[in-house]
């Protein structure tokens, strides 16, 4: 167990994408009592279940969320719940709902309680046609074109101003697409990185929605944790930037990813048929520059294209040969 100033951690959004594995790593590193996660209605793993506290909440309901902060004696809040980017097209009201109204309550809280950190993620969904595309800078146009971009520029304009008004310490990063070998992808832009990998290995087939050559930046789970934590257990003296880091790993188009499959899986077919999230996937960078994170707080990634297909195709394999997938 990491000795830490943070103590009772809450991780709203616990049972998402990011979330459920991001728990499980809080709990392995300060001890499974002192993680509550929690989640708005949809079931829980049993593995997350049984290893420490659960609880039903609705971030877009302050009291629901308050009233387990006092029980639980919470002093840090990872906030993961979100609607993602396809998703918040089709209900732009509920993505604003959670994904601001939410935000607002978390910090609220946080203000309220005097917490110790506050986690609110953010996206390279914030960038848009205006913006570089390859090579972002962090400090750069933010015009997104979609629901669930807006939201993300709004949540870290609050972020930054909590931290300088009211002293919150609220720190955030813009993921790339996030890539996982546990959990199904939830509505966002990128999910057809994780789609793929199910599809090659039960039919050895699979139909992209977007093009061929759509280069977007991604991330291997492994990275997105140790990205969150990392930058949670930073010295605050030395961030300069707080809700808004630029975070990097890898590139590709989603031809590069169908080859480097081929590599495991030698007859995989894939057809290209893009839809709506297309022009999503045209307004968003290709390539990420973090070169902020890396100075501010040491950031560095571990996987790369090559190692991350490899250990997604394994673990997914041993779980299809199981036949738990």
């Amino acid at each position: 167990m990491v000795k830490s100033d943070m103590k009772r951690i809450l991780v709203i959004g616990a049972v998402g994408q990011i979330g459920s594995e991001l728990t499980m790593a809080l709990r392995e590193r300060y001890g499974n009592d002192n993680v509550v996660a929690c989640g708005r209605k949809t079931k829980p793993s049993e593995k997350l279940l049984n290893s420490g506290p659960f609880e039903f909440i609705d971030v877009t309901k302050r009291e629901t969320v308050e009233k387990v902060v006092k029980e639980y004696d919470i002093d840090t809040i990872y906030n993961m719940a979100a609607i993602l980017s396809a998703v918040g097209e089709d209900k732009p009201l509920l993505c604003w709902d959670v994904n601001v109204n939410g935000v607002f309550n978390i910090l609220e809280i946080a203000r309220t309680y005097s917490m110790k950190r506050v986690f609110v993620p953010s996206s390279i969904a914030v960038f848009g046609p205006e913006t570089p595309r390859v090579n972002t800078p962090q400090e750069t146009v933010l015009k997104p074109r979609t629901m669930y971009g807006i939201t993300k520029v709004a949540g870290e304009l609050l972020g930054d101003y909590y931290f300088r008004k009211f002293g919150v310490d609220v720190r955030g990063v813009r993921y790339p697409g996030i890539i996982s070998s546990e959990t199904p992808p939830g509505g966002g832009t990128t999910d057809y990185a994780v789609e793929i990998f199910y599809e090659a290995i039960k039919n050895k087939r699979y139909t992209c929605f977007v093009k061929e050559d759509t280069v977007l930046p991604m991330m291997y789970m492994p990275d997105c944790i140790k990205a969150t934590i990392d930058l949670m257990e930073a010295d605050v003296s030395k961030l300069r930037h707080h809700c808004d880091f630029n975070v990097a790993s890898m590139s590709f188009s989603a031809g590069e990813l169908v080859e480097e499959i081929k590599k495991h899986i030698p007859g995989f077919v894939c057809e290209y048929k893009p839809d709506f999230r297309q022009a999503i996937a045209d307004s968003w960078p290709q390539s990420i520059d973090d070169g902020v994170a890396r100075r501010e707080w040491g950031w560095k990634p571990s996987y790369d294209l090559k190692s991350m297909v490899k250990d997604m195709i394994d673990k997914l394999s041993k779980r299809y040969e199981e036949g738990r997938l």
